[in-house]
């Protein structure tokens, strides 16, 4: 064979080659694309344990970023909520425990679940309405809190998986029930969105006039799991005034100017900072600079070690900020972890505490014929 038959032959075997390893390389593109293509959302659910003989089940949502959702319908509790951090690594940002045990203790916080019938506190456990006195349960310091002893936080829901990116909740709750007037036909979805939010939305329609303020309860820490405590995460509150309390967390009445206290957070600023200068820490309600009954940016937190950044959305008046006080170390969370003092924090999107003896407070009372109707949205991302 001569000079130019070899190099012709090996041109082509090198060509041949060439071809080869591009179809490779194609291949592996598409195969790349096709992995990315088929990231889409799920929803599945499995039992989680029994209640007075009733079976808890899990619901488990992923979107396509590999967020997830987890909730169970006894008390519509959000048992984990794992967010990817700026390296794209998922984190448990909601305290919680590793069974339904824990959710069921007599000293559990609210982790996680729905607040009602009337969420926050109702001074002396009482109100007048249609010139009638309720008496409800006083189970704090004289007070009535979260709905009674046995609120919607510690009921079984009914639930149904709508799509794979929601599940509806619905309770119904008996004229009389915890000395709340009125059969009240209670809805909440809870929604996994496709850019890391979750929505949640509130109905509730009743046969007789009531005070209605629901809300969830899930304690936040944008650590994942790394920080003990939140008080460096930095917190905005859009609210240029909060509701001042009394020694028991009861509305005063009064709704003073945050500027120049330590209830500033016009501005963002870490939760540590001022709260040495809060007796008790910060439980209070917030009065949101809010233009209507549309939905609109409320509150964000930020954790700067993950990048986690988390923006609330609300059509409520109100959001009560809980730096997480009566937390105290005895608690065993989520994977065998104590929760001390300021282990999580709670942004509870509401209408005001005690506003049922508070006529200056927006109006709570749902009357028949009318919709109870709120949205709150937690949005995820990292920055």
């Amino acid at each position: 064979m001569n000079k130019k038959s070899i190099f012709v032959k090996t041109l082509s075997i090198a060509m041949a080659a060439s071809t080869l390893v591009a179809c490779n390389d194609n291949a592996n593109g598409d195969a790349a694309k096709t992995d990315s293509s088929m990231k889409k959302t799920s929803l599945t659910q499995q039992e989680y344990g029994q209640v007075e003989g009733k079976t808890v089940t899990q619901y488990t949502l992923t979107n396509a970023n590999g967020m997830v959702l987890k909730l169970i319908n006894y008390g519509g509790t959000v048992t984990d909520l794992l967010v990817p951090d700026k390296n794209g690594q998922p984190g448990n940002v909601v305290l919680g425990y590793d069974s339904l045990g824990g959710f069921l203790q007599s000293n559990n916080p609210y982790f996680g679940c729905l607040v009602g019938r009337y969420a926050n506190r109702i001074a002396n456990a009482k109100f007048t309405l249609d010139g009638k006195t309720y008496m409800l349960a006083a189970n704090n310091n004289g007070n009535s809190l979260h709905g009674g002893i046995k609120g919607f936080d510690k009921v079984i829901w009914n639930a149904e998986p709508l799509g794979d990116t929601s599940v509806k909740l619905t309770y119904f709750s008996k004229d009389g029930e915890e000395g709340y007037p009125g059969n009240l036909q209670a809805e909440v979805i809870y929604t996994l969105t496709a850019d890391n939010a979750l929505k949640i939305e509130y109905t509730a329609t009743t046969d007789k006039a009531t005070p209605v303020n629901l809300t969830n309860h899930c304690y936040f820490n944008l650590s994942g799991g790394t920080d003990s405590t939140i008080l460096d995460h930095e917190l905005m509150l859009k609210a240029d005034k909060y509701t001042k309390v009394n020694e028991n967390l009861i509305p005063t009445g009064e709704n003073p100017p945050v500027s120049g206290t330590p209830m500033d957070f016009t501005s963002a600023k870490k939760v540590g900072r001022d709260i040495a200068q809060v007796p008790g820490g910060y439980d209070h309600n917030w009065v949101l600079n809010k233009s209507g009954n549309d939905l609109e940016l409320a509150a964000t937190l930020y954790h700067a070690a993950s990048g986690r950044f988390m923006e609330v959305f609300t059509t409520e008046p109100g959001v009560q900020f809980y730096s997480g006080n009566f937390l105290d170390g005895t608690l065993k969370g989520r994977d065998g972890i104590n929760y001390v003092k300021h282990a999580g924090l709670c942004l509870e999107t509401q209408h005001f505490p005690d506003s049922p003896n508070q006529p200056a407070f927006p109006n709570t009372i749902l009357k028949p014929g009318e919709k109870y109707h709120q949205v709150t949205i937690y949005k995820f991302s990292v920055k």
